[in-house]
């Protein structure tokens, strides 16, 4: 449980925000503070690994999705863990310092992550370490790589395109999150609240409706065990397309060829009109009735936008239909737009013979 807890007003996050706060008594005006620039989020809930030794980079490349030779120090990258069949496991935001690799991981998966990269060495000069009970994680609005002496930052790239890649959703000019700045600094454990300073808090309640809004996925949250980057627009930031062969690659060139995934991810205005929201799982059903076709993965109270969500939907389904989650209808927004299938042309009937 966080330090930051026993500050005045926070109210503990439950689900996989558990431990840090969800708010400190006013989530609304935290979010614009976070919005405009001002706050910093508590995120000591994430994972932290390290990776030591000269081969780190490269081993670390023929592991993961993304590019990482020749990683810049104090540069940052977001890569993948998937599956031999392509599914994602983990998502790991990588920062180099020169000597070490730091990686942060969704809240409880750094000892997953930890033991699956210590039994991939082999005879490769590397160290693995799972570091999360001496180095926590704030988040901040700020699009800047931290300077030397500074604590060690991993910057967001979403939405970029990075290095050879492919983009399902609309190019970061026309992206609803171009621009955004977000990065995690890296700071010992016991010197978190110093870390913090005068500047206000905001709790992941305000983080969450912010990365809504980015339509920017969450390991764990917006995936399940079938989820492929395709899916959920995440080849954009941590999938190189022209690197050499990793764990799943053979899945994730299949489907970017056939260029339809089976699922994709989805915006989505929920009726706030009511009290209560749904829950993430809630299935999605077309208004008109008939088979859920997908589900609803993440929700967010918006300072401006209202109830906001992520879901996740069959490739095929009507992405202009109206949905309900349980009871709250929901407004689509298509963030991987379906192909229209193609137009089939009817044979003409043969024409009688013309009498004369």
């Amino acid at each position: 449980m966080s330090v930051l807890l026993t500050r005045p007003g926070a109210v503990e996050a439950t689900g996989p925000d558990a431990g840090v706060a969800s708010h400190y008594g006013n989530p609304t005006k935290e979010q614009r503070l976070l919005a405009e620039g001002l706050a910093v989020v508590d995120l000591s809930h994430r994972g932290v690994v390290t990776v030591t030794g000269p081969d780190r980079l490269s081993w670390l490349h023929s592991l993961t999705t993304q590019h990482l030779l020749g990683l810049a120090p104090r540069a940052s990258a977001e890569t993948l863990v998937l599956s031999p069949k392509g599914h994602v496991e983990h998502a790991l935001h990588v920062v180099d310092d020169e000597e070490t690799t730091w990686l942060t991981t969704e809240p409880g998966a750094a000892p997953a992550v930890a033991a699956w990269l210590d039994s991939m060495r082999f005879m490769l000069r590397v160290e693995v370490a799972d570091v999360t009970e001496g180095y926590a994680v704030l988040g901040e609005p700020v699009g800047a790589g931290s300077a030397p002496g500074e604590p060690l930052a991993w910057v967001d790239p979403w939405p970029r395109e990075e290095g050879q890649t492919f983009a399902y959703g609309p190019p970061e000019d026309q992206h609803p999150a171009r621009g955004r700045a977000w990065r995690e600094l890296l700071v010992p454990r016991d010197e978190l609240e110093a870390a913090v300073g005068g500047r206000p808090l905001a709790g992941t309640w305000a983080a969450e409706a912010l990365r809504v809004a980015a339509w920017r996925p969450r390991a764990g949250v917006d995936t399940d065990h079938r989820s492929i980057p395709h899916e959920l627009d995440w080849l954009r930031t941590a999938v190189h397309l022209e690197k050499g062969c990793y764990r799943g690659q053979e899945t994730v060139a299949r489907v970017k060829n056939l260029g339809r995934p089976p699922r994709r991810i989805v915006f989505l205005h929920l009726d706030g009109s009511g009290h209560v929201l749904p829950d993430p799982g809630t299935e999605l059903v077309p208004v008109e009735g008939g088979r859920a076709v997908g589900t609803l993965t993440s929700v967010a109270r918006h300072s401006e936008e209202g109830p906001i969500g992520l879901g996740v939907v069959r490739y095929a389904s009507d992405p202009e239909a109206v949905l309900l989650a349980g009871d709250v209808s929901a407004a689509q927004t298509a963030i991987v737009v379906p192909e229209k299938p193609a137009r089939r042309e009817r044979p003409s009937a043969p024409r009688p013979p013309v009498a004369r």
